[in-house]
């Protein structure tokens, strides 16, 4: 279901996924029935269907800006992940079993920098629990809003087993949103560990420069909030300098 919805969803042109936002936030609400494994499977890149990259609409920064966004949601959501041979270069063809990938695109900025994102979005699985301890229990995860369904935003925040968050931001269309508001459960500085929109990926190198700091609130039902500048396309993830990795610099 997440991955039928998720692609229905991210081939749409971004002017019409506003209406579709469901699409986007519904997997939620079954999410922690069973033990769920988030696939982007084999299944949709053979028989004509195209890869991964060619089910996305725009200009060939939009496709790669918009891959890019889509693993970043696959990796921050709850549950397992998988993965299929492919997507991490970003390949054009779909797959076929007689042939080796087309390892030669990495010798292209766009497809080396997906093969880096991929990469750090293993480190940051890896290095902060949030993302990966508590996947089966509501306790796990909490929307921070999913309704801006007008700008086609959505956000959310991941907890471990001590109660350290890690806020994650998607947005899903080509304007970059500055000055949009978060609200956040602690005071202090957040610090942005991931910006898929970063020049090293191939993305335009818009974000927050590092951090933001927390104003005292309310936002929505959190006691402070955040401005945010949220990239074209892409995902931010940032979680408070108390609750960061000691190596998050090194992201």
């Amino acid at each position: 279901g997440w991955m039928h919805d998720t692609l229905r969803y991210m081939s749409l042109d971004p002017i019409f996924r506003k209406y579709h936002h469901n699409q986007l936030t519904f997997a939620i609400w079954y999410a922690f029935t069973e033990n769920f494994v988030l696939p982007l499977s084999h299944d949709e890149v053979v028989h004509g269907k195209g890869s991964l990259l060619g089910k996305l609409p725009g200009d060939i920064w939009q496709k790669m800006a918009g891959l890019r966004l889509l693993l970043a949601y696959m990796y921050t959501l709850p549950g397992k992940k998988l993965l299929f041979m492919g997507a991490e270069i970003a390949q054009w063809k779909e797959w076929n079993h007689d042939e080796q990938l087309d390892w030669v695109l990495l010798e292209f900025p766009f497809h080396s920098g997906v093969q880096r994102f991929v990469r750090h979005l293993n480190r940051l699985y890896r290095a902060l629990p949030a993302l990966h301890q508590v996947d089966f229990d509501p306790a796990g995860f909490q929307w921070e809003n999913c309704f801006d369904s007008e700008q086609s935003v959505v956000s959310f925040f991941r907890r471990d087993k001590e109660g350290r968050e890690v806020l994650v931001v998607l947005n899903a269309t080509p304007v970059p949103r500055h000055e949009y508001i978060v609200g956040v459960p602690r005071p202090g500085v957040w610090r942005e560990l991931l910006n898929s929109d970063a020049a090293w990926y191939g993305g335009s190198n818009l974000g927050n420069a590092g951090a933001v700091t927390a104003w005292e609130g309310p936002v929505r039902e959190f006691p402070y909030g955040v401005h945010l500048t949220l990239p074209p396309l892409a995902a931010v993830v940032l979680c408070h300098e108390g609750c960061c990795p000691p190596d998050w610099g090194a992201m």
